[in-house]
């Protein structure tokens, strides 16, 4: 037995984690890139950028790796890296599992040649065509046969917005991929992908496994331009050049791996029945594992794959980490980086729970689940003079666990969630652990590891080169050792008001709407 390495490569860092199996022995590495915004509704970024980033904590990896062996398991490349053989002895590599975010759409070149950038989740510039299909009504359709809700994150109405707003572009593409195609595109020199990306895309037929024809014609592009859909247990071979990029082994097997969200549920063993993942970094999800594709009947939910046999349902909303982030910028000017994200934590900690009334609409970025309008827009609501920088603070915090809570509570409406299992560096935060908890009124269970994605692409590769059986037997050898397994507790206090904070937030939305009734009968008085 040897070490896998699991790559998780998100919408703001790449993380990679190496685990020996035998002994226990862990080590990660973490590199961050920007997301842009070059114009209204855009969200996009670097390819290279992200490339780079997946490089760089690979070779990290690799080089914790080869010191950890002595020696005796590493070689050196032509460039010189240190580069460990995968022999299959312990302490030396044995497998990559690739993990990425969904929903991302990039146009290839004959030659393998970005001729976009990378169209993330984030990207809402389809709006209108998402909005036209709802309103032909096929959104339900859509989402029955592909699993995907209908929105702008989905590369299928990215792809619609091309055919109308940049038809040269669309022709230039000799391929469209996706961000987990792109890494390994980048890895392996193969144009592919897997089943758990392609179920997220919006263009696949989950029955038959396979790209949709009539979604295709809505795409405006064919079969050839896509790549071949493969098992998220295939396994592909690191080209020489990767190699010499990271100093990973060339012919080190490469697991095609799955998406962040099915794999974050695997990493934090929220595969049981009633156990719900959740994640939160930029943004976030609830998920949970069923053995096979299902939607709820209002369209408010997605459908993904893990496995051909186990499908990841639940929601992700666009407003997760980075409203606090905003907040933080928004509230506390001066500070900076790390240290401003830990004073914006402390002064939100000096406010109530409840925020004296103050409550936070956090649509930063419209939202995904379970409202799916890329239009909506965030507002504070209940403002008085009593309120200062701290209950904007942490009305921006309780927000975003009240929008997880209703998300958890339309997941359990289908199907039972008696727990809920928890990643991301948010919850590394005893505030936000405690606020989450006390929200969702049910048990809260922190892994302690914020890297459950890279984790779960670990467990995956083990499953895929046969050392385990089953995803609950690869789970268990991944398992961090020494893991938290206690659910959070809160004073029952805390979970009464946020309760009734849910209560007066809607209060305070039908007041509103009352406040629009009267100033419209002013306006037409006036007029």
């Amino acid at each position: 037995m040897g070490v896998i390495v699991g790559l998780d490569v998100g919408t703001t860092a790449a993380k990679a984690v190496a685990v020996d199996t035998a002994s226990g022995w862990r080590t990660s590495a973490n590199a961050e890139y920007r997301l842009d915004a070059p114009r209204p509704r855009w969200q996009v970024q670097d390819p290279s950028a992200v490339l780079a980033a997946v490089d760089t904590v690979l070779a990290e990896v690799a080089r914790a790796v080869g010191d950890r062996g002595g020696g005796a398991g590493s070689s050196r490349s032509a460039g010189g890296a240190s580069r460990a053989r995968p022999t299959g002895a312990t302490g030396e590599l044995e497998v990559l599992g690739v993990g990425t975010a969904m929903h991302g759409l990039i146009g290839m070149d004959a030659e393998l040649r970005p001729v976009t950038e990378l169209i993330t989740w984030a990207d809402t510039r389809a709006h209108a065509e998402a909005a036209e299909l709802r309103a032909q009504g096929r959104a339900t359709e859509l989402l029955e046969r592909s699993g995907t809700p209908v929105h702008p994150m989905s590369p299928l109405t990215k792809l619609m917005w091309f055919g109308r707003h940049d038809r040269s572009t669309l022709h230039a593409a000799r391929h469209w991929i996706g961000l987990k195609d792109l890494v390994l595109l980048h890895l392996t020199g193969r144009v592919v992908t897997e089943l758990s990306t392609a179920s997220a895309s919006g263009l696949v037929d989950l029955a038959a496994r396979d790209w949709s024809p009539g979604s295709l014609d809505l795409a405006g592009v064919s079969r050839e331009q896509l790549p071949d859909i493969l098992p998220t247990t295939a396994l592909l071979e690191l080209s020489s050049a990767a190699a010499d990029r990271t100093g990973l082994p060339s012919g080190l097997p490469v697991n095609s791996g799955a998406t962040d969200g099915p794999l974050g549920n695997l990493g934090t063993g929220a595969i049981a029945p009633g156990v719900a993942g959740m994640s939160i970094g930029t943004s976030g999800a609830v998920r949970t594992v069923v053995p096979e594709p299902r939607t709820d009947s209002r369209g408010r939910l997605f459908c993904y794959a893990l496995t051909d046999d186990a499908w990841v349902l639940g929601g992700a909303v666009s407003n997760g980490g980075l409203v606090m982030r905003w907040a933080a910028e928004t509230f506390l000017p001066q500070a900076d980086g790390t240290a401003r994200d830990a004073e914006a934590l402390a002064l939100a900690a000096q406010a109530p729970p409840g925020s004296d009334g103050l409550v936070m609409l956090p649509y930063l970025l419209g939202e995904r689940a379970p409202l799916w309008d890329p239009d909506l827009s965030g507002s504070y609501l209940g403002v008085r003079h009593a309120h200062g920088r701290e209950h904007f603070m942490r009305a921006a915090l309780e927000g975003v666990c009240l929008q997880m809570a209703d998300l958890v509570d339309v997941l359990d409406g289908v199907t039972p969630v008696t727990e809920v299992r928890c990643t991301g560096g948010v919850f590394r935060s005893g505030l936000w652990r405690g606020v989450m908890a006390a929200a969702l009124g049910r048990p809260l269970v922190p892994t302690d590891d914020a890297e459950g994605s890279a984790l779960g692409s670990v467990a995956l590769a083990l499953l895929a080169t046969g050392r385990a059986d089953d995803l609950t037997g690869a789970l268990a050898q991944v398992a961090p050792a020494g893991g938290a397994d206690e659910a959070v507790e809160v004073p029952e206090a805390d979970r009464a008001t946020y309760a009734r904070v849910r209560g007066r937030t809607l209060d305070l939305l039908r007041g509103y709407g009352e406040l629009a009734e009267h100033l419209a009968d002013l306006a037409d008085a006036r007029g």
